[in-house]
């Protein structure tokens, strides 16, 4: 039933009675493949099935309750294991699972083709009308993270895919059908080459289907590889509200279980001082970290990024990862302590999977790289030996150098690569290797230190996905970064589906900053200058600090996403159990309008609120049907304008 302050609805009865259906052993599995020609719909029937389920109890990484479950196929003739392992959590309304395939006899398997981890039918009948809600990516523009709606009229037959096989590239791998009633929530865990498909018969039937892109191979004898996760919530009433229930979902369950950030983050860097770190030294971090500190901007990690290795001059030689000793006499080391002495750990960029030519790898390991020598390479992560020397490699170094944060970019597309080296009977099996590899490399990382914190950036945020995601957070969501319509708009798009991210910000006013404001902030503000208005900088961060928090909370748009400058945007974030929460408002510079009046969500209708404008310093108090009525007036003559408003629950109510 919907809770107080009309938190979402979950429809955990929907998902069991789903799950009952097709992870259970007892109808069609939501799961379709061929082998050596024939559909799995054909063959599965005939084999031998085994399922089984295991309740999960207590444990730090928010996933009491849930219940584990295993299905199971397998047939000796053809010497196939088919396994799908998933995870129901009950009162979500949720169920995720994976998908593997293990070859079990003496011989090279059989040809397994046209994979399809999701592959499920709903029925809403003819006449219902329904809606696809999927985002675009980040593919480094002004609109990364647009959100999108597609009617799915019978007929319809939409097909969606990343790029280059990075998993957030082109396309978001999250979406959300609207059904009459309810809908479906579905998102793809693999940083690799993903594509799904969305098709409506003429009778009204709508087939869902996800997964890699290309799949058409034989496993050898023993080998065992797996598919993308998916993850499904079945909600009923408000799409927003299902929106929302996901965001705690991705929070509590899956966001870095059991070492997710204490909470949000400010991480000065000097990179654009400094060339990246190309011509950064150790008195240079010193004085940055000393100038942040004694200007009293607080910065709770020292960024550190590309260029602190043998790069000559250029931060894209990337393969040698060893600290530069011409500008590191004393190792990264002495930075960090310097730091840790007073109060702030660090931060190191890393970017392993790209080899430059002439570099430490590009000479001693070639054997270990895919790609024609004399351009950028690829680190296969699918081979063991290099994914150990790997680990043990850069856990070394962030013991030796005393880093708390490890910072992982890619800025290659890795598919070409990936395709040209399968055999005609293996395509699909050197990107599972690498993608297994990759999230493997984290796992490693996380076990040789507990806790550990992991930044994910591929040219800011094109490995968004649920599996990427369990591992680490996107601290720079995109490499489109300062300017302040496009930070609205990827403040606006990602909120919908990832809780946790950053962005950079640069220029010293309120409109500016404001619009950079989410969990993770990245000032790039050059603090030797002294024309700089630091005291303006310390009440944004002041302002920052106090209304971060709520960022973890429900995302609720107040105005329709806009792309142009005329336009006013506007949200909500709400911690509806701490009872406070923040509304942002962006007058864009050509927006003709000076007031907006905003219908306020998710509160307790009886209950008193505060409201208090930040500019102003004045307070209004009404209650929650009140604010959701009547609405919140914000006037702003100025153009451009930003407003933050802070809200609090009264006692009592």
């Amino acid at each position: 039933m919907m809770s107080s302050g009309n938190r979402p609805l979950e429809d955990g009865p929907q998902a069991s009675a789903w799950i009952r259906d097709h992870l259970a052993g007892v109808g069609s599995p939501p799961f379709s493949f061929q082998c050596d020609g024939r559909p799995s719909r054909d063959l599965l029937p005939g084999w031998r099935v085994t399922a089984g389920e295991t309740p999960r109890h207590g444990g730090a990484d928010g996933r009491d309750g849930a219940v584990s479950r295993r299905l199971s196929y397998f047939h000796p003739d053809v010497g196939l294991e088919v396994s799908c392992r998933a995870v129901e959590y009950p009162d979500r309304g949720i169920v995720e699972w994976t998908l593997s395939f293990r070859n079990r006899g003496a011989g090279i398997g059989p040809v397994l083709s046209e994979i399809r981890a999701l592959d499920v039918t709903l029925a809403p009948g003819a006449q219902a009308s329904v809606r696809l809600h999927h985002h675009t990516g980040s593919p480094c523009t002004a609109y990364d993270y647009e959100p999108h709606v597609t009617p799915l009229p019978p007929g319809a037959d939409i097909a969606l895919a990343t790029s280059g096989g990075r998993s957030s590239n082109r396309t978001l791998p999250y979406f959300n059908l609207e059904l009459p009633g309810g809908g479906l929530i579905a998102a793809i865990g693999w940083p690799g080459q993903w594509a799904a498909g969305f098709t409506r018969g003429a009778s009204g039937d709508l087939r869902m289907s996800a997964g890699m892109e290309e799949t058409h191979f034989r496993l050898l004898p023993g080998e065992e590889v797996r598919q993308p996760r998916i993850v499904l919530q079945f909600w009923r009433g408000d799409r927003a509200a299902a929106h929302n229930a996901f965001r705690r979902w991705m929070l509590e369950c899956n966001l870095l279980p059991g070492a997710r950030p204490a909470g949000p983050l400010l991480t000065p860097c000097s990179s654009h001082q400094f060339g990246e770190m190309v011509q950064a030294d150790e008195a240079s971090q010193r004085l940055f970290i000393d100038r942040h500190l004694a200007l009293g901007l607080t910065p709770d990690y020292w960024w550190m990024d590309a260029g602190w290795y043998p790069c000559r001059g250029a931060w894209t030689n990337t393969g040698t990862w060893e600290v530069d000793p011409a500008r590191f006499p004393r190792g990264l080391r002495a930075v960090s302590d310097h730091a840790h002495a007073r109060g702030v750990r660090t931060i190191l960029w890393f970017e392993p999977e790209r080899v430059a030519p002439g570099t430490w790898l590009a000479e001693h390991r070639p054997e270990w790289l895919l790609g024609p020598a004399g351009g950028n390479r690829l680190l296969t992560l699918g081979d063991p030996r290099a994914r150990r020397w790997l680990t043990d490699h850069v856990s070394g170094l962030l013991d030796a150098q005393g880093i708390d944060l490890y910072r992982h970019d890619f800025n290659m597309d890795p598919l070409a690569l990936w395709r040209a080296h399968d055999a005609p009977d293996r395509r699909g099996i050197t990107e599972i290797g690498h993608v297994t590899g990759l999230l493997a490399y984290f796992d490693g990382l996380r076990r040789r230190r507990p806790g550990l914190l992991i930044d994910n950036c591929a040219s800011g945020g094109r490995r968004n996905d649920v599996d990427t995601l369990r591992r680490a957070v996107p601290l720079l969501r995109s490499d489109h970064i300062f300017e302040p319509t496009a930070q609205q708009c990827h403040t606006y798009g990602l909120s919908f589906w990832v809780p946790y991210h950053g962005t950079g910000t640069r220029d010293v006013d309120p409109y500016h900053f404001r619009s950079t404001m989410c969990s993770g902030v990245i000032p790039c503000w050059d603090v030797r200058r002294p024309d700089l208005d630091y005291g303006l900088l310390r009440r944004l961060i002041g302002e920052w600090r106090e209304i971060a928090p709520c960022f973890a909370g429900d995302y609720h748009p107040l105005t329709p996403y806009a792309r142009t400058e005329d336009a006013w945007v506007a949200w909500q974030f709400d911690l509806p159990d701490a009872g406070r929460g923040v509304v942002q408002a962006f007058r864009r510079p050509e927006s003709p309008e000076s007031r907006l009046r905003l219908r306020l969500r998710g509160l307790a209708p009886q209950a008193r609120y505060a409201v208090r404008d930040l500019d102003a310093g004045t307070e209004e108090v009404r209650t929650g049907a009140q604010w959701e009525e009547e609405g919140l007036e914000i006037v702003r003559d100025a153009r451009p304008a930003a407003a933050v408003f802070v809200y609090r629950r009264l006692a009592g109510g």
